[in-house]
């Protein structure tokens, strides 16, 4: 074989078969250079009477796995052509294989469509997942799959994002062989024996099947509930539907000029925003790749309870043994049986199997005596929001844990600090704030004390990939990030409240925005009384009176929310919210005792007090140094707080609106903007230029 360097795809020959291998690391995204490179080599192949196929593979350890994200807003010209190549290739005289390793996503994916033949691994993996940035396939995507797999397989491929493995797609028509043993060799013999096929199979040339305006209208039903609200769905919809109908060159054209629409659309801004702050979320200041880091191989969690049992099901699920403690038997059971019901509900479901479940219970071993944990490599309390309680078992901890082990709490709003001073090694204690249920919920808010050391806060950041979790790293305050804003969101739901909102009024103005849940149903099911605790613990704290809200008087009525069946709204069926007569009652004696004279409140001012009531506490921590970034906030809220990712968070929204509205939106609402809010506006910048500003040093 020779081989030459050509931009980012190098050419080789194997006999008559000329090999075009994309090396764009570490994923091939189909970046500037890559085309130019695939051109060259197809260049080649025309010329050359002995090139008798192409099969183009991809170097290292994946095909394409999409498009280079960071090439969308760059101007026509500059930008990759995709939709260029693939039309060249499209008429492409001689056959062309796609080799599949890896994974074949996007614009990955539409290069293999265009190619006449697709070969894989039984392992890659194929999709195109365009609709979780905000987008949609935007090469022929929308028109080739469904005339490979039908009209139903392409809008389930579409709409999920999510990827087929190859064997599956083998058996739908989207792979045409499996290749066992080594890739290259499989295409290379494929292409061989396809180098006299006549005519050369184009997918442009078949008709879609399995279309029917029952299938369409159904789809744009479904969409209503599992995309609510979003802009690309309903266009992936009528594309696939175009593809079903109408001739290739109709829907080719159609998909460029909607593929134009939505990646302009702030949906698609906002999801490509959360794509890239997922990932800058885990470069933390001053922190090193060299920064030595401890194994972590087992851990110890204090406490059985829902939080307890379910960061244990995290570590069960990466592999890690786990000893949980508690205090009674009866409470130890418990909660082993909970683990152990999650799982096997999991199981019914199909999504693993009973061997799994009892593979993940023999990991966990439960214990009365916190003695047992003498071992651990991590040790995570996660006990009652209680600062003595903690820190008595904190100084025991101390006495018990090996050397080198991390002393992690799992408090949500307690002083770190102070909990690290119960112990002799406050280097090694660090915040693990999970959240509820730990098991389901990405996010972790890694809570950075004054004295921990940069070596435990590198194998916290780690440990939090192994587990399948987003880590945020946070500094220390009183509720972190997630629970101080949403405490001042609370506050400010109270307030519209007060002043003449129903509380599914206030609920209400969070859904138009994207919210699955508003202020008061978010409060009830994580428990009144968790908020009525904090309130109490603040005040004593602060010196001052016991607080007395109408929330207040709600949990004093024994009302703790829906664990109770009754908090701010009555729960008849245990789970869905029903406006409720008590709290009304409350309401009108609180109001007339207090002076307050109720009015209308808009939907309107309801969503912008609310959610810039978030922005504002959000720019107050920034200038705290409590949070690294404004988009490590947004982070936090699509993962822990159910703030939609299409949004791209609060911080985020707030830069779609501009500052300078929120400002001035603030300031009529009575609100004080926080200084850096107000320099941003007044400079006409944004959070996301302050976050590039402040990286640049």
């Amino acid at each position: 074989m020779t081989s030459e360097q050509k931009n980012l795809v190098d050419q080789s020959r194997d006999g008559e078969i000329l090999i075009l291998t994309i090396q764009n690391p570490p994923v091939n995204a189909f970046g500037v250079g890559v085309p130019e490179g695939l051109h060259a080599g197809l260049d080649v192949a025309e010329r050359d009477d002995s090139v008798r196929a192409v099969v183009i593979i991809g170097g290292g350890r994946t095909f394409v796995a999409g498009a280079d994200i960071r090439t969308f807003d760059l101007p026509a010209g500059k930008a990759p052509d995709l939709r260029g190549f693939i039309q060249r290739l499209d008429a492409f005289q001689k056959p062309t294989v796609a080799a599949i390793h890896g994974a074949a996503l996007g614009g990955g994916l539409e290069v293999a469509l265009a190619c006449h033949y697709r070969v894989a691994t039984p392992d890659a993996q194929l999709g195109l997942p365009e609709v979780k940035l905000g987008v949609l396939p935007g090469a022929g995507g929308t028109q080739r799959l469904p005339r490979v797999v039908g009209a139903a397989k392409a809008l389930e491929m579409m709409l999920s994002g999510n990827p087929l493995k190859a064997e599956e797609a083998e058996q739908i028509g989207l792979i045409d062989e499996l290749i066992d043993g080594d890739l290259l060799s499989g295409a290379v013999a494929f292409a061989r024996a396809h180098v006299d096929a006549t005519p050369l199979p184009r997918v442009s040339e078949k008709a879609a099947e399995g279309g029917s305006p029952e299938l369409f209208a159904a789809a744009r039903d479904g969409i209503k509930k599992t995309h609510k609200g979003q802009y690309s769905p309903g266009l992936i919809v009528d594309l696939a539907e175009l593809a079903t109908t109408r001739p290739f060159a109709e829907g080719w054209d159609a998909e460029a000029a909607l593929f134009m629409q939505a990646k302009d659309s702030p949906q698609s801004r906002g999801l490509r925003h959360i794509f890239f702050a997922e990932r800058e979320a885990g470069k933390i200041a001053g922190l090193g790749r060299d920064t030595p880091q401890t194994e972590i191989k087992s851990a110890g969690i204090i406490g059985a309870g829902t939080m307890g049992g379910g960061i244990a099901m995290n570590f069960l699920n990466a592999g890690l043994p786990v000893m949980i403690v508690e205090t009674t038997q009866e409470a130890l059971d418990r909660g082993l049986s909970v683990v152990r019901k999650n799982y096997e509900n999991t199981a019914k479901k199909g999504r693993m199997s009973l061997d799994d479940v009892e593979k993940r219970m023999a990991l966990l071993t439960p214990t009365l005596s916190m003695d047992d944990l003498k071992d651990a490599d991590i040790i995570i309390e996660a006990v009652f929001e209680n600062m003595d309680v903690k820190k008595e078992i904190f100084t025991r901890l101390d006495s018990i844990a090996r050397p080198g082990a991390i002393l992690a709490t799992n408090t949500s709003t307690l002083d770190v600090n102070e909990i690290a001073s119960a112990t002799s090694r406050p280097e090694s204690v660090i915040g693990l704030h999970f959240f509820s249920p730990a098991n389901v919920m990405r996010l972790l808010e890694i809570v950075r004390a004054e004295k921990t050391s940069d070596s435990v806060l590198a194998t916290s950041m780690a440990l939090a990939k192994k587990i399948k979790k987003v880590g945020v790293v946070v500094g220390v305050c009183d509720g972190f990030v997630g629970n101080r804003m949403v405490h001042r969101y609370g506050d400010e739901a109270r307030k519209l409240v007060e002043e003449g909102a129903r509380p599914q009024d206030a609920d209400a103005a969070m859904h138009t925005l994207g919210l699955p849940m508003g202020p008061f149903e978010m409060s009830d099911m994580a428990g009144l009384d968790v908020g009525y605790l904090i309130r109490q613990h603040q005040a004593q704290v602060a010196g001052q009176p016991k607080p007395d809200g109408w929330l207040d008087r709600i949990v004093e009525a024994g009302r703790k929310g829906q664990k109770t069946q009754a908090g701010i709204y009555d729960y008849p069926d245990g789970r869905k919210p029903v406006p409720a007569a008590s709290t009304d009652e409350v309401l009108s004696s609180y109001r007339s005792e207090k002076g307050l004279t109720p009015r209308e409140v808009g939907q309107e001012e309801a969503t912008k007090r609310l959610t810039y009531s978030l922005v504002n506490e959000g720019a107050q921590i920034l200038d705290e140094g409590i949070a690294q970034r404004a988009s490590d906030i947004d982070v936090i809220y699509v993962y822990g707080y159910g703030f939609p990712a299409y949004r791209g968070g609060p911080m985020k929204y707030a830069d779609e609106q501009g500052l300078k509205s929120v400002v001035a939106d603030l300031e009529q609402y009575g609100q004080t903007p926080a200084p850096l809010l107000k320099k941003l506006a007044d400079e006409g910048k944004t959070f996301a230029e302050w976050d590039k500003e402040k990286a640049r040093g």
